[in-house]
C-alpha cells in the first residue's frame, strides 16, 4: 500500500500528517511507530490525522498520535501545521476553523503574518483535572498556584500542575541549559501521581513578558517546541505571579510562540492563546508493509 503524507512542523515539533477526509486510513499503533521512525519511516514527534468531524458545528477533526503509537488528546503546534495543512491541500480556504480533538472544539485562525492563532481552551487548574494524585503530598502556596513536592532522584522538585487538555508539570529552573531535562523527565513523566503519565516543562524566566522553555513529552521525548507545553508554563507563571500576559516562549529548537492568558478576567478563567509559525517541509508518498496495516 502507498501512502501520500505531508511532513511538516511547528518551531521544530515535526509531524506526519496524514488526508483521513480523502482517503480512508486506520492508523495502527504499528503504523504510527513506522511512520514516525527516524530511520526507517518518515520521521516525526507525532503523527496527525485531519478527518471527518462527528459533531455538528464544526469543520473537521484531527487526531494526534505519539511516536510510540499512542493517541493524546491535543497538541498546539500540531494544531497550527493543521491549518496550514487544510489550506495547501484545499480541503478548506477558510481564516477561522473549528475543529474537533479528543476532548472538546478548538478555535484556530489563519493570520495575516502567517502565523495562527490557536484558541487552547480554558487550563485545568485542580489535580483532578489533570489528572493527578496528590495522596500523600503537602502543597505549598505561591502566589495563586499550589506548588507541589515531587521527590526526583533525592531531590524534592515544586511543581505547578496544568491540563490544557492534556497532563503538563511545569518548574522553573535556574539555567534551562544546565536544567536535566534527560535525566529528570522520563522520571516525572512515569510518576504513580499521573495516572495518564505528564508532560515535564523546565522553565526559565527571562522577563515578566519572555520565558524558554524545554520539555520532555510522554512518549517522545525531548521535542524541539511544544505547544501545550508553552501554554501551561504561561499559566503556572501566571498563577506564580512572575509573568505577565502576553508571553513569549522561546522554545528549543529557536521558534517563538506567543502565548495569551487574561487570568483576571471577568469570567474568571479564560481561553489560553497561542500564535506562533506552521512550515510545510516536504510532501510525498511511502511504501507501507502489510505486517503494519493490521
Amino acid at each position: 500500500m502507498k501512502l501520500k503524507f505531508t511532513k511538516m512542523h511547528g518551531a521544530g515539533n515535526d509531524f506526519v500528517v496524514l488526508d483521513g477526509v480523502r482517503n480512508i486510513i486506520s492508523p495502527t499503533p504499528a503504523l504510527v511507530r513506522y511512520l514516525a521512525d527516524r530511520h526507517f519511516g518518515i520521521g516525526a514527534d507525532q503523527v496527525l490525522l485531519v478527518e471527518r468531524p462527528t459533531i455538528n458545528s464544526v469543520d473537521f477533526k484531527y487526531r494526534i498520535f505519539n511516536c510510540d503509537g499512542r493517541e493524546v488528546e491535543h497538541c498546539g503546534n500540531g494544531a497550527r501545521c493543521f491549518v496550514k495543512f487544510v489550506h495547501e491541500t484545499g480541503l478548506s480556504y477558510a481564516h477561522t476553523i473549528r475543529v474537533q480533538v479528543q476532548h472538546g472544539v478548538s478555535t484556530l485562525s489563519l493570520q495575516e503574518n502567517g502565523e495562527v492563532l490557536v484558541d487552547m481552551g480554558s487550563p485545568g487548574l485542580t489535580p483532578v483535572q489533570v489528572p493527578f494524585d496528590p495522596s500523600g503530598l503537602i502543597p505549598v502556596s505561591d502566589g495563586d498556584d499550589l506548588l507541589w513536592p515531587l521527590n526526583v532522584h533525592g531531590s524534592t522538585q515544586w511543581i505547578s500542575v496544568v491540563s490544557m487538555g492534556n497532563p503538563h508539570a511545569v518548574q522553573i529552573v535556574h539555567d534551562i541549559n544546565a536544567a536535566q531535562v534527560l535525566r529528570d523527565g522520563p522520571f516525572i513523566e512515569s510518576q504513580s501521581n499521573f495516572p495518564n503519565q505528564v508532560n515535564a516543562g523546565f522553565m526559565q524566566i527571562v522577563s515578566r513578558h519572555e520565558i524558554r522553555l524545554r520539555v520532555y513529552e510522554r512518549g517522545v521525548g525531548e521535542t524541539l517546541a511544544c505547544g501545550s507545553g508553552a501554554c501551561a508554563a504561561v499559566v503556572a507563571g501566571i498563577r506564580r505571579r512572575v509573568l505577565d500576559s502576553p508571553v513569549r516562549v522561546r522554545t528549543r529548537g529557536g521558534g517563538v510562540l506567543t502565548i495569551s492568558w487574561n487570568s483576571r478576567h471577568a469570567n474568571n478563567n479564560p481561553s489560553v492563546m497561542m500564535a506562533g509559525p506552521a512550515s510545510t517541509v516536504f510532501k510525498g508518498e511511502i511504501d507501507i508493509p502489510n505486517c503494519f496495516l493490521v
